[in-house]
């Protein structure tokens, strides 16, 4: 009986009264799912290893309970609970002993994007229809192109907000009262894994979807690259307008070639290239759109220039993809290029990517903490050739020797952080033998970047750049990439004698930023 009871749970107004959850984890993600479902009338078991306590208070206000303890084995209150559906939090991985547990004993599995689809008609636009969804995924580039679609549809004349792995759980926008016409959904690799369980009568169907762009990352809790490129492809499942895809990136192209959609959703790719009749791309320095007008086989539509953007900031070539992706996905749901352009001169990237932080004697700094994986250090590299170049950290499962072999073997020279410098060094001496490597053997984390910048100062000449690119998650000495951004700009100022600015990323630096392998596990780039 219970399968047949949750095939009916598609709606905020089904019943869900009585109902046996057991919610893994309890951080943003998980307090989001709990108080859902509390709301719902469900009878709620929260377990965790930890937890915060905030969240430990408020647990019992809103009518859930709270097991805490060792998760190495299946809780015996767990099993006494006999849950009828789990819900967990995109930490757990898929060999997690409780996801185990869940899977061997057909305990539907859900993870908070599907909760968020099911209910998501608790407050409906004048038409009587939920918001409309947009999926966005990638290895990186996920919260620039999110904030950029969001801000557009703003600029459009829609209410829309983005969520999901950005910070704001997507639970949490399906219950504002005020309502959506569009919610931008960032979703990681994590989330889309459990997307990929989905067995419901009516799963998950955006609007519109990307996946930006794919490279090793997270193989730790996947467990290989094929599992990771798998969950990723889940992006475009059941996609009903647009399935945006990167035209210089074969895996997401074939990923639409494969995705199954609902009949009459196109295909529409992006690149800095020259467009197609269905695509987004650059012609002559003019940011262009083929894909959402009537005569595209002939003409195309202007959005902006490189040489706006340029004078925005927003000019690194990574950048201008993200845009395109955006605008795709913005086009889709007819925000006109008038509003792109306006968006655009509006929009200000987050802290801690390609973000200048000083300019001293010909020398620019640059804090790019937030490129945590090879792939993102590589753009990082490519927007600024010839830089001494400050790498390392927790790889998290992955080879840097073909970074190194590539984009690595232009630095001036290479100055390399982290607990675990062996592999960076090594991939160096094998693949850049000639890049001068210095290593920063410094274990505090107060006296790691001071120690950085003395080195760089010592090697940067008038017209270098220093690039804080680590292609590595910082938790090994740091608390967060935001946490090692600061602190490599603090060191700049300190040794420049500038004044500090102002501690302008309090968004960055938020709850969703420390790990938390309970809950979203995954702020380094977040998947």
């Amino acid at each position: 009986m219970t399968s047949e009871r949750l095939r009916t749970l598609t709606s905020w107004n089904a019943e869900w009264k009585g109902l046996r959850v057991a919610v893994l984890g309890l951080s943003v993600t998980g307090f989001s799912v709990a108080d859902t479902l509390t709301e719902l009338g469900a009878d709620v078991l929260v377990v965790t290893e930890k937890a915060d306590e905030e969240y430990a208070r408020l647990l019992p206000v809103i009518g859930a309970r709270l097991w805490t303890g060792s998760l190495e084995s299946v809780p015996a209150d767990l099993v006494e609970f006999a849950p009828e559906v789990v819900v967990a939090s995109p930490g757990f991985a898929p060999r997690h002993p409780l996801i185990s547990w869940a899977q061997e004993n057909d305990i539907a599995l859900w993870g908070d994007v599907e909760l968020a689809w099911r209910v998501r008609d608790k407050v409906v636009r004048a038409d009587g229809a939920p918001a409309d969804w947009i999926l966005i995924t990638g290895t990186n580039g996920k919260t620039t192109t999110t904030r950029l679609t969001a801000t557009m549809l703003v600029a459009g004349g829609l209410r829309a907000a983005p969520v999901g792995n950005i910070g704001t759980p997507v639970l949490d926008a399906v219950r504002d009262p005020e309502g959506f016409d569009a919610l931008v959904v960032e979703l990681s690799s994590h989330q889309l894994w459990y997307l990929g369980l989905q067995d419901s009568p009516d799963p998950l169907s955006p609007h519109a979807a990307v996946c930006l762009n794919l490279a090793d990352d997270h193989l730790e809790w996947h467990g290989s690259f094929d599992e990771y490129r798998a969950a990723k492809a889940h992006v475009y499942d059941n996609t009903r307008v647009a399935c945006v895809y990167n035209k210089a990136d074969a895996a997401t192209q074939a990923m639409v070639e494969d995705a199954e959609v609902v009949e009459g959703a196109r295909a529409i790719g992006f690149d800095l290239g020259v467009p197609g009749p269905s695509d987004l791309g650059v012609v002559e320095g003019i940011v262009v759109d083929r894909a959402f007008l009537e005569d595209r086989h002939k003409s195309a539509l202007e959005l902006t220039t490189v040489e706006e953007l340029a004078s925005l900031g927003l000019a690194a070539p990574h950048i201008v993809a993200n845009i395109l992706a955006a605008a795709a996905l913005a086009r889709s749901l007819d925000v006109a290029p008038t509003a792109i352009r306006e968006a655009l001169r509006g929009f200000r990237l987050d802290p801690h990517r390609i973000e200048v932080v000083a300019r001293h004697e010909g020398v620019t700094w640059v804090d790019d903490s937030k490129a945590t994986n090879p792939h993102a250090a590589a753009s990082s590299l490519a927007a600024y050739p010839g830089a001494v170049w400050v790498v390392g950290g927790l790889l998290k499962g992955v080879d840097i020797s073909e970074l190194v072999a590539g984009r690595g073997a232009t630095a001036k020279a290479a100055i390399v952080i982290g607990l675990d410098r062996a592999a960076v060094v090594a991939a160096f001496e094998r693949h850049a033998p000639t890049v001068p490597v210095f290593e920063v053997d410094a274990d505090e984390t107060e006296v790691v970047m001071a120690q950085v910048v003395e080195l760089a100062a010592g090697v940067a000449r008038d017209g270098d750049v220093v690039l804080l690119a680590p292609a590595a998650a910082s938790f090994d000495q740091f608390a967060s990439y935001a946490d090692r951004g600061r602190r490599f700009a603090a060191a700049v100022r300190d040794r420049i004698g500038t004044e500090d600015p102002g501690d302008h990323d309090a968004a960055a630096a938020g709850p969703d930023d420390a790990p938390r392998p309970d809950d979203l596990g995954d702020a380094e780039d977040r998947g």
